[in-house]
């Protein structure tokens, strides 16, 4: 490994390896921590690559710097991690799970030589004065987080909020902390939201003290080593402490204080630290605000955190990061995940081969896998399994492919479905947990969950009913559509799928699939047709992927006439049997 990678220290460091490296864009006039800032890392997250970090030296009316789009590239995210490419980051942790105890002599000095760097990865007490987080110190009236240059990212969002937190909580056991990453709305100086979602680790423990009627003590950290902000968004099991992944990854164990108000301890190199307590007895409305689904995430009832102190460095450094319609940087972020998660997935599914999560799935909404298929019905067996495990319980759609078949290429995933999918035979639906942010299901919380067996048929398996779709594609079959419709439409040269944009307020999904299903020319012609909102543009396939991964529940909007698969992807309303609200798409035009 090249020694540059282990060269960073807090988050500032890494900025400056950023600088050294050509990654940063210095923005030296002023801004608004107000959407500006927002819209300028918009614009540079979705340049060819994840463009570049910026560092805005002139945030008006504070004097703190303001960092944004740090991870936003596998480049960046691979010098967080301390790895040459993310390809390499679970590659460690596998070669550690596959370690067998010494059965020799020679076997023990192998084994001691392998397992003795985890020694050095355990948090640990800073030592050495003042710890950088605490070289200054506000209490009491002296609280006031509005001074902070914390972003508005969204037109519509409800005010300011936190958007890297760094969130550390313990259960009232007192058992291991919890580092997790759950979004802070900034109600006055001394208040904000605490927005964790009902899956989380946080909100476990909440539930815990609001049993037994107790404050629960929490410390959020803002800008730490890149690989402790990282894990903050890691999907550990509980009771595993995510610095101890933070220190696997930067080769040391983070270093922790004690916080001055409460029973924490938090990275002693963070830039800013806020220490309070949340009351199990108080929620306030918190919300809507932008989130990476690309859509504003509905106010709702969530907890206050009172803050009794925040504490910093001399010269801190906001960081900062803004999620909303694919790519951006939280992309990359769950890219790492995506590496560094599947030997420990390999583990307890052995016969996966690798797997693909597509930035359009939001991360929670599609993966595809692939198989080392063995005996009858193992796709859906794996398919199961999946739905099973951990955050892989909130997968809306999971596509098993054989194990010579790349995942990531989606040109290969269109043939199968084309040649070799067969509702009635290689689909399965199913009902299950939902993420909190999932707005197509009729339910919040739990829904529809449809998983496609695209592997070939082994010895004990059935034949599929319908091996292959002939298209008969005319030339004018998009102005036939357009005419005839009068909406857009697009149609693939295979004839695998159509895209009709034509949905408008107040019609069904149904009664346009419906429609539809009469156009002969259109069903001869395409196995797939999916309708859309009429002002979507459907030339642009990450966009359509987009809206099909989020706005498609697929036990209501899959539609099977004959040969055809009908697919509605557009916004849902009291028409489609859709009575809850219905999201706002982000977009910085008001």
């Amino acid at each position: 490994m090249a020694s540059e990678f282990g060269k960073t220290s807090g988050i500032a460091k890494f900025v400056e390896l950023l600088d050294a490296k050509g990654e940063l864009l210095h923005i030296a006039h002023p801004v608004s921590c107000e959407i500006e800032i927002s819209k300028i890392t918009d614009e540079q997250s979705k340049l060819p690559g994840g463009g570049k970090a910026l560092l805005f030296e002139n945030v008006s009316g504070f004097d703190c710097p303001v960092a944004t789009n740090l991870f936003g590239s596998d480049f960046r995210m691979s010098l967080a991690l301390n790895v040459p490419n993310l390809a390499e980051a679970g590659a460690e942790i596998a070669s550690l799970m596959k370690t067998q105890p010494p059965k020799t002599f020679l076997d023990f000095f192998k084994f001691f030589k392998q397992m003795a760097p985890l020694v050095k990865i355990a948090p640990r007490k800073f030592k050495g004065g003042v710890a950088p987080c605490q070289e200054v110190v506000h209490t009491g009236d002296d609280v006031d987080v509005t001074k902070i240059p914390v972003l508005k990212c969204w037109p519509l969002d409800a005010g300011r909020f936190v958007t890297l937190p760094l969130v550390f909580t313990k259960p009232l056991d007192g058992g291991p902390q919890n580092l997790g990453m759950y979004r802070l709305q900034i109600y006055d100086a001394k208040t904000t939201g605490m927005h964790w979602h009902i899956h989380k680790d946080g909100a476990h423990f909440f539930s815990e003290y609001r049993k037994a009627k107790k404050r629960m003590p929490v410390a959020v950290a803002i800008g730490a080593d890149p690989a402790v902000i990282y894990a903050a968004t890691a999907p550990l099991p509980r009771g595993v402490d995510e610095l101890l992944l933070a220190g696997f990854f930067q080769k040391s164990g983070v270093k922790t204080v004690k916080c001055k108000t409460v029973d924490l301890e938090v990275p002693a190199n963070a830039e800013f630290i806020l220490e309070g307590y949340v009351d199990p007895e108080e929620l306030r409305l918190e919300g809507p605000f932008g989130d990476h689904t690309g859509y504003y995430s509905l106010a709702d009832m969530y907890p206050v955190f009172h803050i009794t102190a925040i504490t910093h460095k001399k010269k801190p450094l906001y960081c900062a990061t803004l999620v909303g319609p694919p790519p951006m940087e939280d992309c990359y972020m769950a890219k790492a995940t995506e590496r560094i998660f599947l030997p420990m997935l390999q583990s307890v599914m052995p016969e996966i081969r690798d797997y693909f999560l597509p930035w359009e799935g939001v991360f929670h909404n599609a993966v595809i896998v692939s198989i080392r298929k063995e005996y009858p019905a193992h796709a859906k067996k794996l398919i199961s399994g999946l739905w099973g495990q951990g955050q892989m319980s909130f997968a809306k759609s999971v596509i098993a492919v054989d194990e010579d078949v790349e995942p990531s290429d989606l040109n290969e995933i269109a043939r199968l479905l084309e040649t070799r999918f067969d509702f009635e035979s290689d689909a399965q639906i199913s009902l299950g947990v939902l993420d909190v942010l999932d707005h197509s299901a009729p339910l919040p919380l739990m829904g529809a969950k449809i998983g496609l067996d695209l592997t070939r048929r082994i010895s004990g398996e059935t034949p599929r009913y319908q091996e292959c779709f002939t298209p008969a594609t005319p030339e004018t079959l998009r102005e036939d559509i357009m005419q005839r419709l009068k909406g857009a439409a697009d149609s693939s040269k295979r004839g695998l799928f159509c895209a009709v944009a034509l949905k408008r307020a107040g019609r069904s999904g149904k009664e346009i699939i419906e429609e539809l299903s009469r156009f002969e020319r259109l069903s001869a012609s395409c196995k797939f047709i999916a309708i859309f909102d009429e002002h979507i543009d459907v030339r642009n396939v990450s966009q359509m992927l987009w809206k099909i991964f989020n706005n498609a529940d697929p036990a209501r909007d899959i539609v099977r006439r004959g040969k055809n698969i009908y697919l509605d992807a557009g916004k849902k309303g009291h028409a489609d049997g859709h009575t809850r609200e219905w999201p706002q798409e982000l977009t910085f035009e008001q």
